[in-house]
């Protein structure tokens, strides 16, 4: 077929290094897409489903684009149609054309020029000429203008992680806030606390409620100091740091641009040889990713052992019914919420390892492993967002007291003898405890029988308020 045949059977000719290709006549994306395509079908999940990783890519190109038009190396018209084709795709109005594969080889390269391609023909679409006219407006040339994947990639991650981690912060926050609540409706129901699985001494159910809100906090000023390692930036960098083929003054420039457009407070890292070559940032939110993902997991263990039931197991409080549990036992119902949230932490737990290993494996001036590390945070983050989410919603804020069962296991709990220690002694305490588990007694039981104490002092000794820190 020719190449005038083919743009009849609405194909265009474009050509790259390595040769001519054809390429769908209307696709905003052009060569160098459809090689990642052919490359990289791995995943199945393509570079679109990245929303907040195109909203940096788009803004980091409008903004060059502003930059190179300042200091003289872009026509204004060209730079126009580049600024209005990224604001598109910051909207989210071009995903569909961003076709490459998540996970592919070249250090984000086919990512960058996906981006390039799809700004450049939807430029041209603007200015009124035919999509592959590069002449008039070029992928590399006008839209990739004094950049380099190997800062404009790592850039677009890390404005792709401060966004994702401001909405996780937010709806961890709305969770541990749940957990506050939730402390405070049971502030006042006592319940035997357990240590290695044993009964161990009084506390009430909301100080068991409470901590989970703390930990959660906790967590959250963790992730929060991470925005602003997040804000170091290589952006002029370009290849390997020293800033070939970026012209004087656009380092400056692309900051100043970059922020008043977005709201970033991205600030040009101190040595950009270093910079570019590093990429130990990313294992740094990892990390505390699979710290808050452990920590929340850990809670639903204790909220499915605490519901654990309803007749045979600890049936302390109630999870809502949210799903029929079985398909052969029936009213069976299953605590599925926080189950689900389990297996997204130990997804996140995975991601970690990955992201670990793709950071040291990273070689002299660049880590060619970016594209997997954006593919396991930015979907630790989401998974993470949204299993806090369910967790609140169909979960916390449905939680009851099983406050029976914990008022009868309170009366009959020998959790109180450890009250009488400083009183009676380590040993004699023992004995009670060994005997009333012994002949099914109570403790104060004993105590009055054997005359150890009397009972204004046996009363104040064995208050199960007093024992959980109320009094």
């Amino acid at each position: 077929m020719t190449k005038q045949e083919s743009s009849q059977a609405n194909l265009r000719w474009e050509h790259d290094s390595l040769g001519d290709r054809e390429v769908p006549a209307d696709a905003y994306w052009g060569i160098s897409t459809l090689r990642a395509i052919e490359n990289f079908p791995v995943s199945g999940r393509t570079i679109g489903s990245m929303r907040s990783l195109l909203w940096g890519f788009g803004a980091i190109k409008c903004a060059a684009a502003r930059s190179n038009e300042k200091l003289g190396f872009l026509k204004p018209d060209r730079s126009a149609a580049i600024q209005v084709a990224a604001r598109e795709v910051m909207e989210g109005s071009l995903d569909e054309h961003f076709v490459v594969d998540r996970i592919q080889g070249g250090a984000g390269t086919s990512t960058n020029m996906n981006v390039n391609e799809v700004i450049a023909n939807r430029g041209l679409e603007l200015m009124g000429l035919t999509k592959g006219n590069y002449s008039a407006l070029h992928p590399i040339d006008d839209v990739n203008h004094s950049q380099s994947t190997n800062d404009t990639y790592p850039t677009a991650i890390k404005i792709a992680l401060q966004l994702e981690l401001t909405v996780f912060c937010a709806e961890h926050e709305r969770l541990s806030n749940a957990f506050a609540a939730k402390a405070e409706e049971f502030a006042s129901i006592i319940k035997v606390g357990r240590t290695q699985l044993q009964d161990a001494v009084p506390m009430t159910l909301g100080q068991e409620f409470g901590a989970f809100a703390v930990t959660l906090r906790e967590d959250r000023h963790r992730l929060l100091e991470l925005l602003p390692h997040l804000r170091e930036s290589n952006l002029g960098a370009t290849a390997i740091g020293t800033g070939i083929t970026a012209p004087p003054g656009y380092r400056e420039s692309i900051f100043e641009e970059l922020n008043a457009l977005a709201g970033l407070q991205l600030v040009s890292a101190a040595d950009l040889v270093e910079a570019t070559s590093d990429t130990g940032v990313f294992m740094l939110v990892s990390g505390v990713l699979k710290r808050a993902s452990v920590k929340l997991s850990k809670i639903c263990n204790d909220l499915r052992l605490l519901s654990s039931g309803p007749q045979t197991g600890f049936g302390e409080i109630f999870l809502p019914a949210v799903q029929a549990g079985s398909s052969i036992m029936p009213g069976k119902v299953n605590p599925v919420i926080p189950e689900m949230v389990n297996q997204v932490a130990f997804r996140v737990i995975g991601a970690d390892a990955t992201i670990t290993m793709a950071v040291e494996a990273g070689q002299l001036q660049l880590n060619a492993f970016e594209p997997v590390i954006a593919d396991a945070l930015l979907e630790s983050l989401a998974w993470l967002t949204a299993a806090c989410r369910q967790l609140r919603t169909h979960c916390v804020d449905g939680i009851s007291a099983n406050t029976p069962v914990l008022q009868k296991r309170m009366l009959e709990s020998i959790s109180v003898v450890t009250g009488l220690a400083p009183l009676i002694g380590y040993t004699a305490a023992a004995e009670l405890a060994k005997e009333a588990l012994a002949n099914n007694r109570t403790i104060a039981a004993l105590v009055t029988e054997r005359g150890l104490l009397d009972k204004q002092k046996l009363r104040q000794a064995l208050s199960p308020s007093g024992l959980a820190g109320l009094d």
